[in-house]
């Protein structure tokens, strides 16, 4: 079989590949590799008949490297050995495999540089001595799973290894301090959706990683002192994380998503910037306003497929006005005080706004221009409910059910923040 040509995972494009020589017709597999297979094969099932196991036949005469699906080749040293192994079809229909990983069979698969398990219902524990019996891993991938245990130690020993995505499975324990700073290879990071606590590791000065996805876990504590300055794509969402966002690397990110944990403190500014185009900061202890970034950050504004959820902190001050070519813009329930920005208004009409919330803070005013047809474009949703204003009729059709009753603050509320005019 060739290698795994039916990727389904969203990170396939970091899953690099290495170019296998040809093997010749008359060359058989290394004994040692085929009774590794047999091993794996022992401890695996198909959850369903005639599925992925079905080409594995050893009572065939024909080469594995070329029957058995999953299976990639390569000679190494004048032996025909394994170097790619993917367990499972990796189809939108397919239930996966059961039963465990062997790791006897595992450990003999020596010259291995790929081993993917795609999604099922695989039990037991990942093979604690991997990283020292399968020296040239490159990929682990043992995704949407039922694994249980912990993170082997012994996989920062894989100096070579490029990707590891252990993530939708149910891990516990903490990350092995060397898993952050003993590879150098290492680019994508994936431990999402797990039973793992404890605190976030250094990682090295010399880290070069591009995408670190730690959501869903236990972990808690601040964030380390140095993260890989080198990241594109960090997550580290819903977890028990607390402490200032001043640690975070902004220079090369697009995608940042810190929600759902217990982050204080203001934003610092440098999070602003067009190139990061997702930023998700919802539902943490936020304060203060949001600060403006120097102009030399913008030398183009926001645009289409950006996204900017501030919602659910303790943000104060005006709306500010940067973020008026934001797509998709959350920033509500939170205590913003004054008129929406002039820009706002124009945009959401225009349709390039897509998305403006803003319910539930203490705003006085939605300036429409006089003569202004009031309706939206088809697909925009804004909501202005729970102010300190009544908003118009078009900031309330497309309000979220959580935005709850009444359309405006009491004035009591409203005195506290602002004075002046409450009307829209």
């Amino acid at each position: 079989m060739a290698f795994c040509n039916f990727f389904r995972h969203p990170l396939t494009l970091f899953l690099t590949l290495l170019v296998s020589i040809s093997p010749t017709t008359q060359q058989q597999l290394a004994a040692v590799d085929l009774n590794a297979l047999h091993q794996i094969m022992y401890t695996l099932t198909d959850v369903k008949d005639g599925g992925f196991f079905s080409t594995w036949n050893f009572s065939s005469a024909g080469n594995p490297c070329y029957t058995f699906a999953g299976v990639t080749c390569a000679v190494v040293n004048r032996q025909l050995r394994v170097i790619t192994l993917c367990l499972g079809t990796g189809l939108s229909d397919s239930p996966g495999l059961a039963g465990t990983i062997s790791g006897y069979g595992i450990y003999g698969l020596t010259e291995l540089t790929q081993l993917i398990l795609y999604p099922g219902i695989v039990t037991g524990f990942i093979p604690w001595q991997i990283g020292r019996r399968n020296k040239n891993l490159r990929v682990i991938s043992l995704t949407n799973n039922r694994l249980t245990g912990t993170i082997p130690a012994s996989i920062s020993e894989l100096q070579n290894l490029h990707t590891l995505d252990l993530s939708h499975n149910k891990l516990t324990g903490v990350i092995p301090p060397a898993l952050a700073s003993a590879l150098p290879e290492l680019r994508v990071l994936v431990l999402a959706y797990n039973n793992i606590a404890g605190e976030i590791p250094e990682f090295s000065d010399e880290s070069q990683l591009i995408h670190l996805d730690m959501r869903n876990n236990k972990l808690s504590g601040n964030l380390p002192e140095r993260l890989p300055a080198t990241l594109r794509y960090l997550s580290l969402s819903s977890n028990g994380l607390w402490g200032p966002l001043n640690r975070v690397p902004s220079s090369y990110l697009v995608h940042l998503d810190l929600s759902m944990n217990q982050f204080s403190g203001p934003i610092p500014d440098s999070l602003f910037r067009p190139s990061l185009s997702s930023i998700y900061l919802q539902r943490n202890n936020l304060s203060g306003e949001v600060p403006h970034p120097p102009p030399s950050s913008f030398p183009v504004p926001y645009g289409p497929g950006s996204t900017v959820d501030l919602s659910h902190n303790f943000l104060s001050g005006d709306i500010p006005n940067f973020l008026d070519g934001v797509e998709t813009l959350f920033l509500n329930n939170n205590h913003f005080t004054g008129k929406v920005p002039e820009s706002y208004v124009g945009n959401v009409f225009a349709g390039a706004m897509r998305t403006l919330y803003l319910q539930h803070n203490y705003i006085t005013s939605f300036p429409i221009e006089k003569g202004r047809e009031m309706v939206l474009p088809d697909g925009v949703a804004l909501c202005l409910s729970y102010n300190c204003m009544v908003p118009p009729a078009v900031g309330l059709t497309a309000c979220p059910a959580s935005a709850g009753g009444p359309v405006s603050r009491p004035f009591g509320q409203c005195s506290v923040f602002n004075s002046g005019n409450t009307l829209g």
